[in-house]
């Protein structure tokens, strides 16, 4: 059986995930971030499993990703988007690919607009969909590759398309809202809930965000998996 642990951090708002399979105990984490790297781990021992992937969906600008370092812990692949500029990662993924875990699959879809290489991921009846699609929102476009029209042609052609009740598990939570259903968003998102492409174009263009803090520091550190931070 397919099962997913979720995990929050605070000063980023990001949510990391462990894919696992009941049976053989082969797990995946998902998004991991660097100051969280021993409740990770711990969790990863306190349910005897075996760490066989370290994915990021993205490269991330608010925080520095624990990927390198836990590849080194646990002897784990690493494996990002190739559309991403991640050359270290020992799997460059595309869409379409699939990863084996245990006796289930991971499989990648390519959703670019938040950064040109954003990928979402699906694991038994659920979509982790990093900055793609979140709880009654979306990622912005404004940077690394961004575009609202890739966007939203990736939320409504390939996100909407899947079955109504596949769960949604994003890569932030903003507002206490961390799952929701493909089927509730496509009915409910105030972004793009039957919006059309010049409507979602204005709303991404009016939104204004400051920059994020640490994308000067992030970027570049997670283009190498975040070894740079392990090695200062």
């Amino acid at each position: 059986m397919e099962r997913i642990a979720q995990f929050f951090d605070p000063p980023s708002s990001t949510l990391t995930y462990v894919l696992f399979d009941d049976e053989t105990r082969e797990a995946a984490l998902v998004d991991g971030v660097d100051r969280q790297i021993e409740r990770d781990l711990g969790f990863i021992a306190t349910e005897n499993l075996e760490l066989k992937w370290v994915l990021e969906t993205h490269v991330h600008a608010d925080h520095i990703t624990s990927a390198a370092e836990v590849a080194r812990r646990t002897r784990a692949r690493t494996a990002a988007p190739a559309s991403c500029d991640v050359p270290v990662a020992s799997k460059q993924l595309l869409d379409g690919m699939s990863l084996p875990l245990g006796e289930g699959r991971i499989h990648v879809l390519h959703t670019p607009g938040h950064t040109a290489g954003s990928m979402c991921y699906r694991w038994g009846d659920a979509i982790l969909t990093g900055d793609t699609l979140f709880i009654g929102g979306c990622g912005r476009t404004d940077f690394q590759g961004g575009s609202a029209d890739k966007l939203w042609h990736s939320v409504t052609g390939k996100l909407f398309a899947l079955p109504d009740d596949i769960r949604v598990l994003p890569g932030h939570d903003y507002n206490g809202k961390r799952e929701s259903t493909i089927g509730h968003e496509k009915r409910t998102n105030p972004r793009l809930a039957g919006k059309s492409l010049e409507e979602f174009r204005a709303i991404m263009a009016g939104l204004n965000l400051p920059k994020p803090k640490l994308i000067d520091i992030a970027v570049p550190a997670n283009r190498v998996l975040g070894a740079a931070r392990h090695d200062a």
